[in-house]
């Protein structure tokens, strides 16, 4: 199945930083051969139409609804989300933006600005942009015994649009990750953007799903993760990076022809020197072949299923596991101090994240609290590589309810815990248990 999921021995990256900008795994040979065919060929700026630009736009249209037929290629997802801004302003005629809450959508200061994941550690929020609570259906408002969250919800975006329109703004967009990554690996309740976008375009605002880490067939059932939402829900932009290039710096932006003729009837061309250069495209075109032959979608929905399920196991063995949630390849892991009022484990998740890279296994935190395990590794990733990474969160937290206690969810006594059955029970990777971790817990 494609390359390795090596990168030193049997260290695995599973999260962002590790695996999610590599679709296919890391220097696929089909991915690389194409970059290198194309470089001794010909290599130059966008100005020049080249037939790499038209095949690749064509392959992705292939993959999405067809009302979105228009592309502009670019470097990084922060460039994408940067030209989805600018078209929906101009599209709109409208400035301020509806973002949730905990989000980040890239480095550049317009998108500093709409990321209040670093905004309020910087200069603050800014007067045109508006937030919404996270559809957190675990830790937020509107919880999995509520009867409706996804109305609940939307109806908080609702309520944000109507304050800022009392104050005399208007809206340009509502911008989200289809699926929120870095608020926690957020699966957000069936129903809730298709009510979202009806609020935000009679707002006279558009629906951007930003695509960036959870699109490419990441999350198993679809090729993108908006289509979750149902066949009938369209964005009216859609932006794309990361995996799109596996590792080469590719991105994208979708849109419609409505979009796209008001962003031209500026008369400012857009132009970009290096978005779409052969080179890229050549890479982009590869690494659709490669999720297309090696069947990478169904083989993440499988994989996916398989780890969600193991999760879930462990879930019920260990009490500091909160929820397990996620679809495909894309899963997180709340780990809680309490059962009760699901306080962040925070310092416990950071110990687990580093005993698991003592074990070659690269796991990172994400979520307000910094306490969701994150598991977006490259789409290559396999049973066996489930199975071990499985196995070796039960060892650590196994030995954390021994040894650390840190928190209610760990003071477990060893006849207490529910052990699974050897049927269902992952492979044991057999390890000496030692508390090697720099990092310190207080002990109880």
């Amino acid at each position: 199945m494609g390359l390795q999921m090596e990168l030193r021995g049997d260290l695995v990256g599973l999260a962002d930083d590790g695996g999610g900008p590599l679709a296919v795994g890391h220097c696929h040979p089909t991915v690389v051969q194409a970059a290198h065919e194309q470089n001794l060929m010909l290599n130059t700026n966008s100005r020049y139409l080249h037939d790499n630009i038209v095949d690749y736009a064509q392959r992705l249209s292939e993959t999405l609804p067809e009302e979105l037929s228009v592309f502009y290629f670019l470097n990084s997802g922060s460039e994408a989300n940067d030209l989805a801004l600018r078209l929906a302003r101009q599209c709109t005629g409208h400035q301020d933006v509806v973002v949730l809450d905990h989000a980040y959508h890239g480095h550049l200061s317009s998108l500093i600005d709409i990321s209040p994941y670093k905004f309020r550690d910087l200069d603050g929020q800014k007067e045109w942009v508006h937030v919404a609570p996270l559809p957190d259906t675990y830790r937020g408002p509107y919880r999995e015994d509520h009867p409706n969250p996804a109305e609940a919800y939307a109806n908080e975006v609702k309520q944000v649009i109507s304050i800022a329109q009392e104050k005399g703004r208007k809206l340009a967009a509502f911008f989200a990750e289809s699926l929120p990554s870095v608020g926690g690996q957020i699966i957000p309740p069936a129903g809730y953007f298709s009510q979202v976008a009806e609020h935000i375009r009679k707002a006279g605002g558009l629906f951007v799903a930003d695509e960036i880490q959870v699109g490419f067939g990441r999350v198993g059932k679809h090729f993108w993760a908006f289509q979750l939402e149902g066949e009938n829900f369209v964005p009216d932009i859609v932006t794309m990076g990361k995996c799109i290039g596996n590792g080469h710096p590719v991105a994208c932006v979708a849109t419609t022809q409505a979009v796209s003729r008001a962003f031209e009837a500026t008369g400012v061309e857009y132009f970009n020197t290096f978005g779409g250069n052969p080179v890229s495209c050549a890479v982009g075109l590869a690494v659709l072949d490669v999720l297309k032959t090696e069947q990478l979608q169904a083989h993440a929905a499988n994989v996916g299923s398989f780890l969600m399920e193991h999760l879930s196991q462990q879930k019920a063995k260990h009490p500091i596991i909160g929820d397990v949630r996620g679809s495909g390849l894309f899963i997180g892991v709340d780990l809680i101090k309490d059962e009760t009022l699901r306080t962040p484990a925070t310092e416990e998740a950071e110990y687990l994240v580093s005993r698991l890279k003592e074990n070659y296994i690269l796991l990172s935190t994400d979520g307000p609290g910094r306490n969701v395990l994150k598991f977006k590794p490259p789409m290559c990733f396999s049973l066996d590589n489930a199975q071990h990474v499985v196995a070796k969160i039960d060892d650590i937290l196994t030995d954390m309810e021994e040894k650390v206690r840190s928190c209610k969810t760990l003071k477990i006594q060893p006849n207490s815990v529910k052990h699974l059955s050897e049927e269902t029970q992952p492979t044991q990777i057999q390890q000496d248990g030692k508390l090697t971790s720099t990092l310190k817990i207080k002990q109880v």
